[in-house]
This record gives C-alpha cells, structure tokens and sequence, in this order.
C-alpha cells in the first residue's frame, strides 16, 4: 500500500519502519516540525513535509499519529483528500471522527514506543476497528503484515484495554522510578532491582498476576510494612501511594483466596 504518515513522535517512528520493512511504500512523513518529520521520512525513504494542505493524493491512508486532543482536527483537515483515514491512539473512539468522514479506522499498536530502543514489531498487538466490514478488513490486512497478534477491538473495549495498560505500564514504571529515587537517597544502584523487574515479569508470562503476587502485603506482615512506612516519614505522598496499594493487595489477595 501508499501510505502517508502524519506525526513523527515514538508511534509513528516505529510504524513507518515496520510498514516499511514489510515491503509498503511510504509516501509521505508529516509533522508540524519539519525537521522532525524529515528525519523519519529519511529513514522510511518518504517526502517530508510540515503543511497539511500539500499533501499528496497518491496515497491509500493516511496513518494519523498525533496528540489524542489534535486527532479530530487532523482527521477534518485530511478528509478532502478522499482516503481511508485510520488514527493510532487508544483513546480516542472511532464515532467523532465519523462526524467528519466514512472513510475511518483505528490501528492501535499496543505496546510502550521509544525511537532510541528497538523492538520486533511481529509481538505487538495491534487493535483494528474500522467505520464498516471493507475499512476493517483492509485495516486488519495491514496490521498482519506487521504483526503476528491482530485483534478487534471496539471503541469501548480500547478505552478499558487502555486504562489496563496504563496501570500496567505507565504506573509501574513510575513505581521503578520510586524504587531507582529509594535506592539513590541511600547510595545504591537501580541494577540491584533489574533481576527482580524481569523475574517478576517473567513470572505473570504463564501465571495471573494475583496468584503469583508476594510481599508483606499478602503475607499480612505488619511489622514490616509499620517500617517501610516509617522510612517514608519524610515523603507522606509516598507513604500514601504505600498504604493505598498495600491495602489494594490485601482485598484482591482475600478475594483471590476466597477470605472475604
């Protein structure tokens, strides 16, 4: 397929690439910043450009990878070129931009981007919702040539499949971040938790997270959760987030184990 890129942020950088390398042609790279948007078009073999009123119409979609609050205005911008528009966010539901074109889709990549760390795409869900069968079929054809794990997913399941990931990726990494904070007020590395984050990831790879869940918490060690609050004395918010999740595991464990 033509494709056209519109953004140069992580999601698009990492699209363009797995597009490209499964024999696509990308047309064109978008973004406000031309120079952003030349760096990825160089990388892709596309044209750069930072006006959405000179993009071309040899395209079939245009592959929308901006801010969740700049998509609608994007989508009412590209639709009098005629083409299949498709946004990546997990967020935004496919309805408002219906009210702007016939012509849309979603392909959601589910999974944390970074343009500096490499990623084999083929393990990256993709979640393909489109305005009616045709779109979604094209959509879902697409994303198979990237992916091996391609799925439909409804505007409102996306909305709770991104609220999941936001507790399971972007709330725990920022727990790691606490964790490397923790460890570097006392003078000690974030490597000595690395083992432990993989180990713990490894684990939920066969087993639900609540059945392989360990701690003080779960054991109801109240001694040692009494001195993990007092060494955060200094930092109540943590002392907070600490009680909070704690006392989080404690109902999903009885719950789990039937003590209710």
């Amino acid at each position: 397929m033509r494709i056209s890129i519109i953004g140069s942020g992580n999601v698009a950088t990492h699209i363009s690439a797995a597009l490209k390398n499964a024999g696509h042609r990308i047309v064109q790279v978008y973004s406000r910043n031309l120079h952003n948007a030349a760096l990825l078009a160089y990388h892709v073999g596309a044209e750069a450009t930072d006006n959405l009123n000179a993009l071309t119409t040899d395209t079939d979609i245009f592959i929308v990878s901006v801010k969740d609050d700049a998509i609608l205005d994007t989508v009412k911008q590209l639709d009098k070129y005629g083409k299949l528009i498709a946004h990546t966010s997990g967020a935004v539901e496919l309805t408002p931009m219906l009210e702007l074109t016939q012509q849309a889709g979603v392909f959601y990549p589910l999974q944390t981007f970074s343009k500096t760390k490499e990623l084999n795409f083929r393990d990256v869900p993709m979640c393909i919702e489109g305005a009616d069968e045709a779109i979604t079929k094209t959509l879902e054809n697409l994303a198979r040539d990237i992916s091996n794990n391609v799925s439909r997913i409804s505007s409102a399941q996306r909305k709770v499949l991104h609220l999941a990931a936001v507790f399971a990726c972007n709330f725990t990494n920022h727990l790691y971040g606490v964790g490397e904070g923790l460890l570097k007020d006392s003078g000690m590395s974030f490597n000595l938790l690395r083992p432990l984050i993989a180990e713990t990831a490894d684990k939920i790879k066969e087993h639900s997270p609540f059945t392989v869940q360990t701690g003080p918490a779960v054991r109801n060690d109240e001694s040692t959760m009494a001195a993990h609050l007092q060494l955060l004395d200094k930092q109540p918010h943590l002392q907070d987030v600490y009680k909070m999740l704690s006392q989080d595991i404690i109902k999903n464990h009885n719950k789990v184990n039937g003590d209710r």
